[in-house]
């Protein structure tokens, strides 16, 4: 009987490993194989850590001497039921985001198949091939497979560091094989992306543009970029730089040595790992700090943090605000979208229409016109463009479907990009809805940042749905502060339970769904 415990827990015990280490290398993945993001997953899912630990009782109690058989046997069930937890816990489930299996994935995969085998080896050659042993050895591989992918990525690190190195080099090649291509660097803590896209647009009126697609903003994503697309014919590369800590500006800079620069916006963004604003705003500013003398650079004017800091010293203005080097005024908002007129230093002046909404919006398109217009563009070649202009996906993105509008702005959430985002809710007519599961990476100020959502939300929303009980507690306090129907407010276990609830509201009007930020499987 004995023996075929030790078989059932064998092939448990495998399959509980393989489990985990495919579990850990998605969510490794989706933290961007940083240790900070995975040791905060961990510490938000105590059962991923406590069940292994709890695991090593039985496991030790089995190797104590003088047990009946009848308490071997106990102990030895107690273990396999631990097991069979924690295929329960590593069992594949829908994914907002799959693991892609990439070649720094799968050599991950072979270093920590190897590391098992050194194991192994070690084992048998201190112990020999005996039951216990052996027991010992499955029952530790399977509750230790998260810690074994982290130190794979540990053991690669130099191999990773060097294909970086010999990717970053032959991007660089490529950039100095094209002299005349004309490098634009944008930044911000938000808006940036949504700034690239429309800068494509408009500039591509003119000139042969590529860009960073999608979210492709650090380094890696811009070298990739560059060695998968960039030809000889193209005359500008819109280049966005995303940040999480001091340094990564420069260091995209250092790859790409932009001749222009744009920084859409300062705020509280990533302050897990940026500790405070100063460190946010030197880190953007590394942007302008990597131009050349006299090279143009960009902001928006109207930004607190750009006034307060002094980042608009020397740089061409853009906002809504009186004083702004470009400036929209008259805005005129419709179903149909924005009218407004730009002003521009050299005195011309045209009118422009958008099918976009919102304040923010137009602060973003009179950036990129700015940035098109020192480009040699005259503002009436913008306006049919202009009016052509998608939104940036999943960045306040309209769509229709039958009765229901749904506001897709499920990209990385921050307190201005919420607050603007629930005041574009708040324009349209009909049963306003949001939901959302909060915001993350705001380090000691996320819970009074959610908080503030919260209260904002209830000004706003008919329906308030939170997505994930534990991360939204923030939110639903600030919700009931701000004394809003509790019958209204749902917290839902998944974006699948959050969206039949919608579905299930009964209405005779326009159903507005707002959905604000998505996060990673690793956030829930």
């Amino acid at each position: 009987m004995i023996n075929a415990f030790f078989i059932l827990i064998f092939v448990t015990a495998a399959a509980a490993t393989t489990l985990g280490v495919r579990y850990t290398l998605h969510m490794f993945q989706q933290g961007s194989y940083q240790y900070r993001s995975y040791w905060r997953y961990m510490k938000t899912h105590p059962a991923m850590t406590l069940l292994p630990l709890a695991g090593m009782v039985p496991l030790l109690g089995c190797l104590i001497e003088g047990k009946t058989l009848a308490i071997v046997t106990l102990l030895l069930a107690l273990e396999w039921l631990c097991l069979l937890l924690l295929m329960f816990l590593y069992r594949p489930r829908a994914a907002k985001k799959k693991l892609v299996i990439t070649p720094r994935v799968k050599r991950l995969i072979v270093t920590t198949a190897l590391l098992y085998g050194l194991v192994c080896l070690a084992v048998w050659a201190i112990a020999g091939v005996s039951w216990w042993p052996l027991l010992a050895l499955a029952m530790l591989g399977a509750m230790a497979s998260p810690y074994m992918v982290l130190l794979a990525n540990l053991v690669n690190r130099p191999v990773e560091k060097g294909i970086n190195r010999h990717y970053v080099q032959d991007a660089r090649r490529m950039l100095k094989a094209c002299p005349d291509l004309k490098i634009i660097g944008i930044t911000g803590s938000y808006g940036k992306t949504s700034v690239k896209y429309y800068l494509h647009t408009l500039l591509s009126a003119r000139y042969d543009v590529l860009m960073t697609p999608e979210s492709f903003n650090t380094p890696m994503g811009v070298v990739k970029t560059i060695r998968g697309s960039l030809r000889a014919t193209h005359e500008i590369f819109l280049c966005e730089m995303g940040a999480r800590h001091v340094g990564d500006i420069r260091e995209i800079c250092d790859i790409v040595d932009p001749q222009m620069g744009v920084i859409t916006s300062l705020g509280y963004q990533h302050l897990e790992t940026f500790k405070s604003l100063d460190n946010i705003v030197g880190t953007k500013r590394e942007l302008f700090d990597a131009l050349p003398e006299g090279g143009p650079r960009f902001v928006n004017g109207d930004n607190e943090f750009v006034k307060q800091y002094g980042v608009n010293q020397g740089a061409v203005t853009y906002g809504l605000e009186e004083g702004n080097a470009y400036r929209a005024t008259g805005l005129e908002y419709s179903e149909k979208g924005t009218r407004f007129t730009i002003q521009a230093p050299d005195g011309s002046r045209e009118e422009f229409t958008t099918k976009l909404l919102g304040e923010h919006n137009v602060i973003n398109i009179t950036g990129a016109i700015a940035v098109s217009h020192e480009l040699g563009i005259p503002l009436e070649k913008l306006k049919i463009p202009v009016r052509r202009l998608e939104g940036a996906p999943h960045r306040l993105q309209p769509m229709v479907r039958g009765n229901t509008i749904i506001i897709d702005d499920a990209y990385n959430s921050n307190p201005n990009g919420a607050h603007m985002a629930l005041k574009t809710l708040g324009m349209f007519r009909g049963v306003r809805v949001l939901v959302t599961p909060g915001m993350v990476e705001l380090g000691e100020q996320e819970d009074h940042y959610n908080y503030e959502m919260g209260k904002e939300a209830a000004r706003y929303c008919d329906y308030i749905v939170l997505v994930g009980r534990r991360q939204t507690e923030s939110i639903a306090r600030g919700v009931t502060d701000a004394a809003f129907d509790r019958e209204h407010l749902y917290v839902a276990e998944d974006l699948q339970d959050a969206m039949n609830y919608v579905y299930g509201i009964v209405t005779n009007q326009k159903l507005v769904v707002l959905l604000e930020n998505d996060l990673p499987d690793s956030y829930l």
